[in-house]
């Protein structure tokens, strides 16, 4: 074993710079380099730096049974090694310069160990102020008294399957403080979907555990928060290692890092061993990583003492051996989850067949709070100009054609009036599906997979203020639009099980959903990235560098357009004109941006709608848009209109 684990150091020895090799490339393997001839070593140097290579596998590392899993195993173990060796030689690098300046670089952050009954304590606090009136709160103050009492429970995989409103994420924080308190585990990890979640999540936590202790790391944060520049460094450079005591991040920053072959991405790697990592909505894993993404989280249980929390409303069917290669012995931690569903039912589902757009709006105008999801945003905004030319009052837009900052600004404004029970019938795409704490008395759904009908009924009577009877939600077909292909699937995989359960919302339906998706995918489930570490008795062959530069969560196929009407989005476009780098002032642009068709965006700027800038150095990355009547308050960005001669500009 020792000879194989020299094999894994030597990647990365071999990848400290450039990042984590393949063993067989055209150029640039591990393979090629091991080949290459030496010039003769001095014997004193040789002799003088001759490593022990001895005992050098780790002990009580537990390997797979079959071949395919002992080899993702060793490609895992291989980037853990490297995350070390990286993370410890930009360390070092840091402190030479910085020691050359007569400078100090403040990294230090509370250790969770030293901090974690303080928090605790905290968030005790916190729950006393919190509500109890009603059936719901004092559910969910059932829930988390369950939950809490299998903190004591040995590290390793659960799951926290509680309906949308049962207040998964104040349960979920707690178990993560008692269980990291009873194991002495060393940091927290929140992986979640969509950077409107994680605003709202880190300001959560941030509010009930106090400031210092909470680090938000994904592409839309704003450095610029900190008050001082000392603190937006200290965030900076907490961002390269996670080494803060409790990390929320995104899914996409959290399972790309752990697939990455550059030492910028690999070196927190290591600071996810003995942590509690929270996976919030595990259900939106995206299918073409599933596989390899499950692998990953059941290895850093299976070796790296981390337990990992699957976190969801309606849970995939992860577990083996119905999914192959899935997850043994998952416990759960949720107070039998069939009898908590029908307790927290709240919405009735009713299956509505063909609707067209004047029938939507007629439904709408009906109510004076609704909510309509549709698939797309051209659909939205279509919807959107007819309920308005209906004359409805308080209809509201939303999509991802309004930046990201926009939409939360909007997303205020929605809950105020609900909360003030004026009109408001809001026409959105499935953005505001997944964590978005909205509450409506009717919501109309597209035809969708089960697991998006599930979320947008979390949309409807959240509170359960209100009769289930007459909490409707309505799964219809358009009969304007057809569904994306992809969709079109999962809503059929959804028909084929419909005729077994008379509750669609019901765990067990849920379960047959997910196993019909995962048995019509086959192999289109991420299969292809594990298939790119394999062994043989001549060695590894693993390919790190093609699975970092392949492995991606999202595949948009679309273009960021910069919308500087915000005075913080014109202040950074103007730092580009003199920046050396535009790493951070590019993360301070995501809040900023409208993704669109590359076509159209080329179309924008061809029309000297949208200019780029400072293009002979960074490219045509930072487009911005120029005409400022391309971008409507109340539906966001226009490119269909890119033909269009526009006289008003942006102030930059």
């Amino acid at each position: 074993m020792d000879r194989a684990m020299a094999q894994l150091i030597a990647y990365a020895i071999a990848g400290h710079h450039g990042g984590l090799p393949d063993m067989h490339r055209e150029t640039g393997s591990l393979d090629e380099r091991l080949k290459k001839t030496l010039d003769p070593l001095d014997p004193t140097w040789e002799i003088e730096t001759r490593p022990d290579a001895t005992g050098l596998w780790p002990k009580e590392f537990t390997l797979g049974k079959d071949q395919a899993t002992k080899a993702f195993q060793l490609s895992f173990l291989t980037r853990m090694i490297f995350s070390c060796l990286v993370d410890a030689d930009f360390r070092d690098t840091e402190h030479f310069y910085a020691a050359a300046k007569g400078k100090t670089i403040d990294r230090a952050w509370p250790v969770l160990p030293e901090i974690v009954e303080k928090l605790r304590d905290r968030l005790n606090n916190h729950f006393v102020g919190l509500p109890s009136a009603g059936q719901v709160n004092r559910l969910r103050r059932e829930i988390l008294e369950h939950v809490r009492t299998q903190a004591d429970c040995s590290p390793g995989l659960f799951s926290l399957n509680i309906p949308t409103g049962g207040g998964k994420t104040l349960t979920s924080l707690a178990f993560a403080l008692d269980h990291a308190k009873a194991h002495g585990l060393e940091r927290i990890v929140y992986a979640i979907p969509f950077t409107s979640v994680i605003d709202q999540t880190a300001e959560i936590f941030r509010d009930v555990l106090g400031e210092g202790v909470v680090l938000e790391h994904h592409s839309a944060i704003d450095e610029t928060k900190s008050t001082d520049r000392e603190g937006a460094d200290k965030l900076r450079l907490a961002m390269e290692d996670w080494a803060a005591p409790i990390v929320v991040t995104t899914n996409v920053q959290f399972f790309e890092s752990l697939f990455a072959h550059r030492p910028s991405r690999c070196r927190k790697l290591h600071n996810l061993t003995r942590a509690v990592i929270v996976l919030d909505e595990a259900q939106t894993i995206p299918l073409h990583v599933l596989r390899p993404s499950v692998a990953v989280l059941a290895e850093l249980a299976r070796n790296y003492g981390s337990s990992i929390v699957l976190c969801t409303a309606t849970q995939p069917a992860l577990k083996a051996p119905d999914f192959n290669g899935g997850f043994d012995q998952v416990h759960e931690l949720a107070p039998n989850p069939p009898h908590l569903h029908q307790k927290l039912a709240r919405v009735t589902v009713v299956n509505e067949g063909t609707l067209s757009d004047e029938g939507l709006c007629d439904a709408l105008a009906q109510t004076a709070q609704g909510m309509i999801i549709v698939n797309s945003r051209k659909h939205a905004l279509d919807l959107f100009r007819q309920a308005c030319e209906a004359g409805i009052d308080g209809v509201v837009h939303l999509s991802t054609r309004q930046y990201a900052a926009h939409r939360r600004c909007i997303l205020e404004d929605v809950r105020q009036r609900l909360k003030a029970n004026r009109p408001c019938r809001l026409i959105a795409t499935s953005l505001v599906e997944a964590g978005v704490d909205l509450d409506f008395p009717r919501v109309w759904r597209a035809e969708a997979g089960l697991d998006s009908i599930a979320q947008a009924a979390g949309r409807c009577n959240r509170e359960g203020r209100r009769a289930r009877a007459d909490s409707i939600v309505t799964v219809f077909q358009s009969a304007e639009y057809r569904s994306p292909p992809e969709i079109c699937q999962l809503a059929g995989d959804m028909e084929r099980i419909i005729e077994h359960h008379d509750d669609l919302l019901s765990p067990e339906a849920m379960t047959d959903y997910f196993q019909e998706v995962y048995w019509r995918k086959g192999e289109g489930l991420g299969d292809d990235f594990l298939q790119k570490f394999k062994m043989s008795k001549h060695g590894t062959s693993f390919s790190f560098r093609e699975v970092g530069e392949t492995f991606r969560l999202i595949r948009s196929g679309q273009e960021a357009v910069i919308i500087a009407r915000e005075e913080k989005a014109r202040q950074a476009v103007r730092e580009l004109a003199y920046a050396e780098r535009a790493g951070g002032i590019a993360r301070r642009l995501q809040p900023y941006i409208v993704q669109v068709h590359p076509h159209f965006r080329t179309q924008l700027i061809k029309n000297n709608h949208v200019y780029v800038e400072s293009q002979e150095r960074f490219g045509d990355q930072f487009a911005v848009l120029f005409t400022k009547s391309l971008y409507q308050e109340d539906v966001g960005l226009l490119w269909e209109d890119a033909d269009r001669v526009g006289d008003e500009m942006m102030l930059i």
